[in-house]
């Protein structure tokens, strides 16, 4: 609860400063005037402690009326379970940052990565000493607009992304009472106009990639496999006999940008998925070329030279350009294979738990917007079922137009 101590000095009777304190209580405030009568030159301040995050608070007040006004609110606010420090405004965004940055154990090391470069090359330079309490909406919409001037509007949402969750975790620790990320206005984020894969132009990539890779490109195409998935499969994940594969470790990079393995993204990602046989027949023969047996069971199914695992960059220049290149299919990426099965699926008309489920989606929505891709095939399917339904009706129209044009020609002639 807040307490209101009065402080009350003056000068003594020899000329000396004093000070004392006083509850607010009826004898407290008695004893108060009492005091301050016997004093000079007397002044009275209001102390306002309460007890936030495990520590005492002290607010001053000149007036006694201010000080009754802000005790009332802290006591409104810790009835809601929510009381802000007064000190915490005075925390700069760079401390801010760091207390952010390692505030979630569950965050991966190559996001923790990212957001720091985010705020290391974007937000700290322009507002990193600043006070929280000093932080404006306009000051938030000022820095998108500046970025905006220079950067690709994605970067754009993503910087502004890392300052909003910066101060919203400012917010939950009690540190402002209001975020300023507010009514913020981004850049409009152009619509990508993917490449959608069709199975001639897997074929072609195909043929035209490093042999020993060629079984990661039908992996992502016939299940959906992310890059990192792909490439963090190890031998024992496979069950050739009873047609299944294993996403149970995935190659990603850390907070320095170098490969390491971890578990997927989310749980959602574990997952083992049925194989179409097919796909069993292209892995069993490439395990074959490669000198691989259930015996390897921790080795990498698509390893590095050296047998290590790939990082994508080294796995994007070394081997997938210049397949692409080769291929003649300049801009298509690694990823599209995973867009071609997850509109596969679509298309297919596959249940929309199961796509995502085998797609390793937590959210369908995501399943959907992302990935349900139309195709010029599906765009063709859907006239001809449109045409199909008003053909007949189009058709008699058209013979009773005839019937009727010759009927008047008749009439006219005779």
């Amino acid at each position: 609860m807040a307490q209101i101590i009065y402080r009350v000095s003056g000068e003594d009777g020899n000329g000396k400063r004093v000070s004392r304190t006083f509850r607010n209580t009826d004898g407290g405030r008695e004893d108060s005037r009492a005091y301050a009568d016997s004093l000079r030159s007397t002044r009275t301040v209001y102390d306002v402690r309460t007890r936030i995050n495990r520590r005492v608070v002290t607010k001053t007040f000149t007036r006694r009326k201010d000080a009754d006004a802000y005790a009332t609110t802290i006591e409104n606010d810790r009835l809601t379970g929510y009381v802000v420090d007064p000190a915490g405004g005075r925390v700069t965004v760079r401390d801010l940052a760091e207390r952010w940055i390692t505030s979630d154990p569950r965050k991966r090391a190559n996001t923790i990565g990212r957001d720091r470069s985010a705020l290391r090359v974007h937000i700290v330079p322009a507002i990193g000493d600043r006070q929280l309490r000093s932080i404006s909406q306009t000051d938030v919409q000022g820095l998108v607009n500046g970025w905006t001037g220079k950067l690709a509007p994605k970067t754009v949402h993503r910087t502004y992304g890392v300052l909003r969750a910066a101060l919203t975790f400012a917010v939950n620790a009690g540190l402002i009472a209001r975020s300023p990320c507010r009514n913020v206005k981004l850049p409009q984020l152009l619509r990508n106009h993917w490449r959608v894969l069709a199975p001639d132009d897997v074929l072609a990539i195909v043929d035209a990639m490093d042999e020993r890779y060629r079984a990661m490109v039908w992996v992502s195409a016939l299940l959906g496999l992310r890059w990192g998935e792909v490439a963090g499969l190890r031998v024992a994940r496979l069950d050739l006999l009873a047609r299944t594969l294993t996403v149970a470790e995935v190659i990603t990079r850390d907070a320095h940008g170098r490969p390491v393995v971890g578990p997927p993204k989310s749980e959602a990602g574990h997952r083992t998925l049925a194989m179409p046989t097919v796909l069993v027949d292209v892995l069993a023969e490439h395990m074959t070329r490669c000198g691989l047996t259930a015996a390897d069971a921790d080795a990498y199914l698509f390893p590095a030279p050296g047998g290590a695992g790939w990082s994508y960059s080294n796995f994007r220049r070394r081997i997938w350009l210049p397949a692409i290149e080769r291929a003649e299919m300049d801009g298509v990426g690694f990823h599209d294979l995973r867009r071609m099965a997850a509109t596969a699926l679509v298309l297919e008309n596959v249940d929309l738990k199961t796509a995502q489920t085998r797609l390793g989606h937590s959210d369908p929505r995501l399943t959907l917007a992302v990935y349900a891709q139309a195709t010029t095939e599906a765009d063709r399917a859907a006239a001809d079922v449109v045409g199909e339904r008003f053909a007949r009706g189009i058709a008699n129209g058209a013979r009773d137009g005839r019937a009727m044009d010759r009927a008047g020609n008749r009439k006219a002639g005779a």
